[in-house]
């Protein structure tokens, strides 16, 4: 099992969220969600964030929707949807914190 680009994991070595962005072997580079300093974690100390992980982390469950009337979402989602078709690993994983964040200061009142 491998995990793409932007999932959210558990690095069980210290019980920290993060984002994966990206893998070489059996190291997955992980950051904070929102951004950071990245770090690698070997393949076996991770294991997938569940619903109540991103929650209790801040993040919006799987499959949430933009906010109606949101003018910023429909482009912030575009961005993402781009970079995931241009097959930038770098660039999905950046679109995808900016998407992220801006859910959470705007949406969610900066939790």
């Amino acid at each position: 099992m491998t995990y793409r680009i932007g999932a959210f994991v558990v690095d069980t070595r210290e019980g920290k969220i993060a984002q994966v962005v990206g893998a070489a072997g059996s190291r997955v580079t992980l950051r904070r969600p929102g951004g950071g300093v990245e770090w690698e974690a070997p393949f076996g100390s991770l294991r997938l964030a569940t619903r109540e992980d991103r929650e209790a982390a801040g993040l919006w469950p799987s499959g949430a929707r933009p906010m109606y009337g949101c003018v910023e979402c429909p482009k912030l989602k575009d961005a993402y949807n781009d970079a995931v078709a241009g097959g930038d690993a770098y660039a999905t994983g950046e679109a995808l914190v900016v998407l992220r964040r801006h859910w959470r200061m705007v949406h969610m009142g900066g939790a």
